[in-house]
């Protein structure tokens, strides 16, 4: 397949990347929206022309499927002006550094701070940085309350960007957490780690599990509502801010 990256000015005047897939399966021009980005499907016989004018007539669309998906816009120095963390938008201030890396103040304020070489590959680590360690802060808060209840400790955790689920459990106790989880709210985030913590005790999903599961965290209903209607926005920010 042949692709190649498109430039679109929405009507509220935000600028968007779509990826343009020429598809020899393809037999319409399509336009899809995932975690990943916008993407413009085409067939080997469509013009190039007639791809752009579908683009066009969609836009509108395509902005809603975006706002569902994700609001972030790609990381750049100085225009990238809030960053999302723990269900809020922190302002953002840039400032020449020695090493990229950015840090959050008692005011809320991110301070980012950059080289002036740096380049988008650089802040992208120095922002996964971040978020890791803001996630490792939380998870390091929560999980003493849950411990004392486990059959035995996780070997280790992982944060990684997860393309759908939210967490799991390997067989050798590595609970993996997707890193997207600390953009949204901070109860939501915890149940992910309740939820996995209890699977040391229940390997399944069997009501023995879920009765684990409600007595640890008995608002785990709400989470689940809370990720049916935000949980494609929180990955689409994340990819869009880590370029995934």
């Amino acid at each position: 397949m042949q692709r190649e990256t498109l430039r679109i000015r929405l009507d509220d005047g935000r600028e968007i990347e779509v990826t343009r897939v020429r598809d020899p399966r393809a037999r319409r021009i399509r336009l899809s929206v995932s975690e990943r980005g916008a993407r413009l499907t085409l067939p080997l016989r469509a013009s190039l022309t007639a791809g752009d004018a579908f683009l066009r007539e969609h836009r509108d669309w395509l902005a809603t499927q975006l706002a569902e998906h994700g609001s972030a816009l790609p990381l750049r120095r100085d225009t990238t002006t809030a960053l999302p963390l723990r269900d809020a938008s922190h302002a953002v201030h840039w400032e020449p550094g020695r090493y990229s890396h950015a840090q959050l103040r008692d005011d809320g304020t991110i301070v980012f701070a950059a080289p002036a070489q740096a380049g988008p590959d650089a802040l992208r680590r120095a922002l996964r940085e971040f978020y890791e360690a803001q996630a490792r802060a939380d998870i390091a808060r929560w999980m003493p309350t849950y411990l004392a209840g486990l059959p035995r400790p996780p070997s280790r955790v992982r944060l990684k960007v997860m393309s759908s689920q939210w967490g799991s459990l390997a067989p050798d106790g590595t609970l993996t957490l997707d890193l997207a989880l600390v953009l949204g709210q901070p109860a939501a985030f915890e149940y992910v780690l309740v939820h996995e913590l209890c699977h040391l005790i229940h390997a399944d999903h069997s009501r023995a599990f879920w009765r684990e599961v409600e007595a640890r965290c008995p608002d785990w209903r709400d989470a689940r509502d809370y990720f049916r209607d935000h949980g494609r926005r929180l990955k689409g920010d994340l990819h869009a801010l880590l370029n995934a």
